[in-house]
């Protein structure tokens, strides 16, 4: 039987991690990891992983639902992504276990650090709103976006994390969609990626799964606020950049010093 502190903080945890993937489409699996660590009390980081990625998951995917009905997925650029990110996912994943816990968390708060920073840096080329995979552009589009998704479906198998924070900057990077855009796009992709991880872990025996049950009652309602607090930002998309690139940069130094 779960403890009654237990329920709340995992409930919590849930609605906050919901909160930031239906805002800015990233960082709530890193947030995930330490908070069903530090505050929920799972002692292992790979069951802590294993649990943060099947609960981010399925909380990304009720986040997608959400922008979908908003406009603000982009189906074909986002498959093409997610597709070869699957692959790398599932290698990254078989890697991640065998790796100490403690020296992932400390690798994956500084990668946290440098994508961060790079997301705070101005871009030079405007995005482009009516970006659209098509038979005239696949040839430039697709040279783009599938080794982009390799590799960070790679990466985010090896952290067990659903990786939005690397997605949005890959889109945007591959294709120039804007970032609003890009935020709804990825959650497809995250999707993706952390139920394939999640599938390495339990297969593993690497999930707690009562846990990931309150996760996603408290994801719900986190996600329903995130996303509507993205619309209300939709109109100052630098603003929205600036302060996803400050909370990468933030929980990177939190979980690097934490996990030393």
């Amino acid at each position: 039987m779960i403890d009654g502190l237990v329920m709340l903080s995992a409930v919590l945890s849930g609605a906050a991690i919901g909160l930031i993937l239906g805002l800015v489409g990233g960082g709530g699996s890193i947030l995930a990891v330490p908070l069903l660590v530090h505050v929920v009390g799972i002692r292992s980081p790979h069951v802590a992983i294993g649990t943060a990625a099947i609960a981010v998951g399925l909380n990304a995917a009720m986040g997608l639902v959400g922008h979908a009905r908003h406009g603000n997925v982009n189906w074909r650029c986002g498959a093409i992504f997610a597709a070869t990110g699957v692959a790398g996912a599932l290698t990254g994943a078989a890697l991640g276990k065998a790796y100490d816990g403690q020296k992932l968390l400390f690798l994956f708060g500084s990668l946290m650090v440098i994508v961060g920073l790079s997301m705070l840096r101005k871009r030079n080329a405007d995005p482009r709103s009516d970006i659209a995979l098509t038979s005239a552009n696949a040839g430039q589009l697709v040279p783009r976006l599938a080794p982009a998704g390799l590799g960070v479906g790679l990466l985010s198998g090896f952290f067990g994390i659903g990786g939005g924070f690397l997605i949005v900057p890959g889109l945007i990077w591959a294709t120039r969609m804007p970032i609003t855009k890009a935020v709804g796009t990825s959650l497809l992709a995250v999707t993706a990626f952390g139920l394939s991880t999640a599938a390495s872990y339990a297969l593993s025996g690497l999930v707690d799964w009562p846990i990931v049950g309150l996760m996603i009652i408290g994801g719900v309602v986190g996600a329903t606020a995130g996303i509507a607090l993205g619309r209300r930002l939709a109109g100052r998309k630098r603003l929205l950049e600036t302060a996803f690139g400050i909370m990468v940069i933030v929980v990177g130094v939190y979980v690097a010093l934490k996990a030393r």
